[in-house]
């Protein structure tokens, strides 16, 4: 039985990646047991971790589910200077998803659904409301 789910990045500079991720993620870690890495738990038992070290080549992307995609996007490139990603739709699936890169090279993307009850009841499950 799988309880839990933990997903590194690597960064050449620890002190940039954790204040990048800390913009990011809009908080500080929840754990940092030691110099060279650091933790945040990003829904209950779903964690990621930045560790320094050599960014792994073609991994990922870690796709975070966000509320609205297109206000994360303008956030991530006024506050990361992120160049301005597209957002990609289709028909058949029931989201909206981009991708970019870390200054790392690690991808990261981000999906929106696009059901409104979906969306809150995928949130509420989350809130345990």
């Amino acid at each position: 039985m799988i309880y839990e789910v933990t997903f590194q990045v690597r960064v050449t500079d620890m002190t940039k990646g954790e204040s990048w991720y800390r913009i990011l993620l809009g908080r500080e870690p929840d754990f940092v047991p030691h110099e060279g890495f650091a933790e945040w738990e990003l829904i209950p038992r779903c964690w990621l971790q930045v560790a320094e070290g050599i960014p792994a080549k073609s991994s990922g992307p870690l796709r975070l589910g966000v509320v609205n995609i297109e206000d994360e996007r303008e956030r991530l490139v006024q506050e990361l200077n992120i160049d301005h990603f597209k957002i990609y739709e289709r028909p058949e699936v029931p989201v909206k998803w981009a991708t970019f890169s870390d200054p790392w090279g690690n991808h990261i993307g981000m999906f929106e659904y696009l059901n409104k009850a979906e969306k809150d009841r995928k949130m509420n499950e989350v809130l345990g409301i």
